[in-house]
């Protein structure tokens, strides 16, 4: 069984201390910085398979790093932060991040978070056989389930695995509107109360990487005041 490598990132060394505990306890391999810096290099220099960022950290904050990170990884990424108001949240998501933690936080939550997103990463991740009932063909896009891969106009598409799940619910259902709540819970497999903020940042991070190369075409809709939709 393979061994996940977590790198945790955050300036409090008590912090990272008492993470680097608990993910150990779990059977995981796990990475310590203590700036921005540090955390890039040991992502360019290391196979990492989810990163834990603090948002206010020296030498390259949490979101500079996740930016960075996203030009040409997918790795998930769990962000930190002491602050609760929602536009840091939302930032940190449109930066890249695929979950967001306030601290203090339980660490049990932590770790099934944690181990929530590499179930999705790995799937996405895994190579299956081909089967032609697992792709959608949606005017110039291909998305394939069983690889995680969108291809569009025949591009490629880097999707991290939460943009690929909330994109194939949608594409799969064409026509039909998924509110918020729902696209929370059947992604993120929780209660979707309270998510409106989370889904919307996801949705448009997907709209700007699809649209990018749909010359601007709109592929998700918005049916405002009850959510999301795809038409064929």
């Amino acid at each position: 069984m393979e061994t996940y490598s977590i790198l945790i990132v955050d300036d409090n060394k008590d912090i990272v201390r008492f993470v680097h505990v608990n993910l150990m306890q779990e059977g995981f391999k796990v990475f310590s910085a203590y700036n921005g810096e540090e955390a890039l290099e040991i992502i360019n220099n290391n196979r990492i398979q989810l990163a834990i960022l603090d948002i206010m950290m020296p030498k390259r904050n949490g979101l500079e790093v996740c930016q960075e990170v996203r030009e040409n990884n997918t790795v998930p990424i769990l962000m930190l932060s002491a602050k609760a108001e929602d536009m840091d949240k939302i930032l940190g998501l449109m930066t890249g991040a695929d979950d967001y933690m306030i601290k203090p936080f339980n660490p049990l939550e932590l770790v099934a978070r944690v181990k929530a997103l590499l179930r999705r990463s790995s799937f996405q991740n895994t190579t299956s056989q081909k089967n032609e009932d697992g792709i959608l063909h949606i005017r110039s896009a291909e998305i394939h389930k069983h690889n995680h891969t969108v291809k569009v106009n025949g591009e490629y598409i880097k999707l991290t695995s939460i943009e690929f799940d909330i994109l194939y619910l949608l594409a799969s259902n064409t026509g039909r509107v998924f509110s918020s709540e729902e696209i929370f819970e059947r992604v993120w497999n929780e209660d979707g109360y309270g998510s409106n903020k989370t889904v919307m940042v996801h949705i448009s991070n997907l709209r700007d990487k699809l649209e990018t190369v749909m010359n601007g075409e709109k592929f998700i809709h918005t049916v405002w005041g009850v959510g999301y939709k795809i038409e064929k």
